[in-house]
């Protein structure tokens, strides 16, 4: 490989121009930290209603609806949903910190999210809890594919 120097510059560097671009990280769009911010707070509302779920007298705040989903999951269901939550969580922190990591932990929270629905939707009919798995769902593919694209623009490594 060719190497290029700089007038004055005793340090020797490939003579490709990109080099930089692939060592560190560029300066992320604003656009970055919203989508960030965004979230770490849904990740976090799902962790807070997670850890709600596993005390009894939070859950007998809920709806008839919840209460009944929430009485009848089985273990594999509560393990899933607790992938689903905390996978993103982390994900997100990562996200924040710019690294590329984060885009494995989305992938186990999409994972999460996937057979955590299977048992929501065989045995739910509520239209509110319906439209939160389906949100959860969308929310978790836009931030693996979020997270390539940032990748591949250099804002986190």
């Amino acid at each position: 490989m060719p190497v290029a120097e700089k007038a004055g510059d005793n340090v020797s560097r490939p003579a490709c121009k990109h080099w930089v671009f692939r060592m560190t990280a560029t300066k992320p769009h604003w656009s970055f930290w919203v989508v960030c911010v965004f979230a770490l707070i849904w990740n976090a509302m799902g962790s807070i209603n997670f850890v709600m779920q596993m005390n009894p007298e939070m859950l007998a705040n809920y709806p008839e609806a919840a209460k009944s989903l929430v009485a009848g999951r089985p273990e594999w269901a509560t393990a899933a949903f607790a992938l689903a939550v905390f996978g993103g969580l982390v994900g997100d922190l990562l996200l924040i910190l710019r690294r590329a990591a984060a885009w494995y932990w989305f992938i186990a929270s999409l994972l999460g999210v996937l057979v955590t629905n299977v048992y929501t939707v065989q045995v739910s009919s509520a239209l509110d809890i319906w439209v939160g798995s389906l949100m959860s769902l969308v929310i978790a593919a836009f931030l693996i594919g979020y997270t390539k694209v940032v990748s591949r623009r250099g804002w986190i490594r």
